[in-house]
């Protein structure tokens, strides 16, 4: 069996601004189960590039341990790569960011990978203001190696092992919006009409630019006493609740008009989603606050951009680093003399 895509393009394909198909954005088929939300997410991100006109060339994508990890391999096969290791993407990107500024970052996390092991990197790379894209594919579990709790896991909800969850889940929204990230929103894997254009806007970002985005995992949230699922959903699969099989289903998909409420129903359960009221002043994170807060008081999750801070100032600007790549400073840049040392010394005194 053959796993190469096939190189042909139709001549009728629309092309973008620079002439590129939306093939020239794919990259490897994807080993993820069949139905994952995170296939979703990867599609969405090939259609906000195909659109915002990206160069393939100027992308860095950077991850690090996890489902959600091995997701950058299936899409923008012709950018630059880096698979770190867990919790640690957000220094990676840092130092790639530091080194060359004319590169766009974009690092694809999970709930895992970030709120567990990685969130002390998390909480200092939003709180500098880095200059990258940040996507969480938050499933709620940890997919990759059987299904235990993760950090976002709400209390209560019952793991496929049986086990309800004794502690309080963490809000990586809320989180975000706390540490001072200038762009934030959440998403869900399968409303592509609403997570393209989040990511389009995250991609023209400057600044820390966030997305939380729900993303069902089809193979370990499958069970009943999830605090996603509810009855009817519940009754359709008890059959595979404790099997190791993963059946072949179809894409979970929504689409629902801005200020209303949907329930979605996931292959583990349904999930209430809301999007977020047009008159919603998102350049005040109290306000938005406020709102997540009431929201899961009604047991809703509420998707949308939530906050953007469109004065930001990214970590280049604060640190006031060279507007050129590290590589193509000379020696006489990184040696400026003994006048400019003197200089320097004589303002420490």
């Amino acid at each position: 069996m053959s796993y190469l895509k096939p190189g042909f393009s139709h001549p009728h394909h629309q092309q973008n601004n620079l002439g590129l198909y939306r093939k020239d954005y794919e990259g490897a088929l994807s080993t993820l189960c069949a139905g994952c939300g995170h296939d979703s997410v990867s599609a969405a991100i090939v259609q906000a590039c195909f659109e915002a006109d990206v160069e393939p060339h100027r992308v860095a994508k950077l991850s690090g341990i996890g489902c959600s990890s091995k997701t950058p391999n299936y899409f923008l096969n012709h950018a630059h790569g880096f698979n770190s290791v867990h919790g640690r993407m957000p220094s990676v990107a840092t130092g790639a960011c530091m080194a060359n500024r004319e590169l766009i970052y974009v690092g694809v996390s999970g709930d895992g990978d970030t709120a567990s092991i990685g969130m002390g990197q998390f909480a200092h790379v939003a709180r500098r203001n880095l200059n990258m894209v940040y996507l969480v594919e938050n499933n709620g579990c940890y997919g990759l190696t059987k299904g235990q709790d993760s950090a976002t896991t709400d209390m209560g909800s019952v793991s496929k092992a049986g086990r309800a969850s004794p502690f309080e889940s963490i809000d990586l929204v809320a989180l975000a919006l706390q540490l001072g990230a200038t762009y934030v929103a959440r998403g869900f894997s399968g409303d592509k009409e609403q997570l393209v254009p989040l990511i389009r806007g995250a991609l023209a970002h400057r600044g820390f630019a966030f997305i939380d985005i729900i993303s069902p995992c089809v193979t370990f949230n499958n069970n009943p006493g999830s605090t996603k699922g509810y009855e009817y959903v519940r009754e359709h699969m008890q059959a595979v609740g404790q099997a190791d099989f993963i059946p072949v289903r179809e894409e979970v998909t929504a689409s629902y008009e801005p200020g209303c409420s949907v329930e979605v129903a996931l292959h583990d359960g349904s999930v209430c989603l809301n999007k977020i009221d047009p008159e919603l002043d998102i350049s005040d994170r109290a306000s938005a606050l406020r709102l997540l807060d009431s929201y899961k008081e009604r047991g809703e999750i509420l998707t949308g951009l939530l906050h953007v801070d469109r004065d930001s100032e990214d970590l280049h600007d604060t640190l006031e680093t060279a507007d050129r790549p590290l590589r193509d400073l000379s020696e006489q840049d990184l040696c400026p003399g003994q006048v400019a040392l003197d200089s320097i010394n004589q303002s420490c005194r």
